[in-house]
């Protein structure tokens, strides 16, 4: 049985969230103004250490444990000639995966991370969303409910990341169904071309069109024209806020996978900074409709969690400087108000 037994008993959980701890944040922020450096000048690394004590509620805060958390699935949308790759690739780079041969396997060691790969019904591809909802609603809160079931409870930090030939394609009609928009969200994703390009844009506005009725309920959006992989990430996102666990998201799959959450509650993301600004067209359309600004912006357009992968080494740095660096007091130098 699914966690989520309907869409009203998800939405209620969605709307009901613990909030930052406050206090545990102020002292971090207050160690990190008399540590031996000029005020601010570490810039957004000192923020992040203040954000990582607030979801975790610990001073100083820790990433003894972060998870990297990589859902798989593959969509009917592809039969719309959308994707540069067939459908067969999501199973092919899962074993890749398995084998430690991707890209995210590298990052995830290198970044001193668990990764877990979660393959979701890959032989049963949703449906084509420019013909029928992409997933029935049993089949959506399954998927969230697998989502929300890989957060790890003891997870000091969790990454967030997807596999899925058609996804893009998935993410921009998502994006577009929330924030409007058409095919502006569009992107050329694997490689295609730009009849590729045209042919996706056209999928996402008939879909857009066929779906009109369900667009205004971010839940029932995300299941006509989302995916399998995309559900889990909203739910392990969610999963993360209700056990306290700050999120990196990825690019643009995982953070139209996330984008309902906003939509349903204003603050439901303050536990998720977006890793990086992927390359993917749309990105940072999405990203400004959220009001969220990435850490990175290395042009990478990957997938897998490896924009946020990349940026947990960001958030090393900042802890590192954190709990290493000597106070004024510590070191005995004086400070401009001496």
């Amino acid at each position: 049985m699914s966690r989520f037994a309907s869409l009203e008993q998800l939405r209620a959980a969605c709307r009901d969230l613990p909030d930052a701890d406050q206090a545990t944040a102020e002292a971090v922020s207050a160690r990190e103004a008399r540590l031996t450096k000029p005020s601010g000048s570490l810039g957004r690394l000192e923020d992040l250490t203040a954000w990582l004590a607030a979801w975790q509620g610990r001073n100083p805060p820790r990433l003894d444990r972060p998870e990297i958390l990589v859902f798989a699935a593959n969509h009917g949308v592809t039969a719309q000639g959308v994707s540069a790759y067939p459908s067969e690739v999501t199973a092919q780079m899962v074993a890749n995966f398995a084998a430690g041969g991707a890209a995210i396997n590298q990052l995830a060691c290198l970044s001193g991370a668990a990764l877990r790969i979660t393959s979701l019904s890959l032989d049963t591809p949703t449906a084509d969303f420019t013909k029928k909802p992409a997933m029935d609603e049993t089949a959506f809160l399954d998927a969230v409910g697998a989502g929300y079931d890989e957060v790890s409870d003891d997870a000091d930090l969790v990454v967030l990341g997807e596999m899925g030939i058609g996804n893009t394609t998935a993410a921009a009609a998502l994006s577009a169904a929330l924030f409007g928009g058409g095919g502006r969200f569009a992107g050329t994703g694997t490689g295609i071309d730009d009849q590729g390009l045209a042919r996706k844009r056209a999928a996402i506005e008939k879909a857009l069109e066929r779906h009109k009725d369900a667009l205004g309920d971010p839940l029932r959006a995300a299941a006509c024209v989302g995916g399998r992989e995309l559900a889990a990430i909203l739910g392990a996102c969610l999963a993360a806020r209700h056990k306290h666990i700050p999120v990196l998201i990825d690019g643009i799959v995982s953070t139209a996978a996330v984008a309902p959450l906003k939509l349903l509650r204003e603050d439901s993301l303050d536990h998720a900074r977006v890793g990086h600004l992927s390359a993917e067209a749309g990105h940072g359309l999405l990203l400004d409709e959220l009001g969220m600004t990435p850490l990175l912006d290395l042009g990478l357009r990957l997938g897998e969690g490896s924009g946020a992968a990349v940026a947990l080494l960001v958030l090393r740095a900042a802890l590192a400087c954190h709990t290493g660096m000597a106070t004024f007091e510590e070191a005995q130098i004086s400070d401009k108000s001496s």
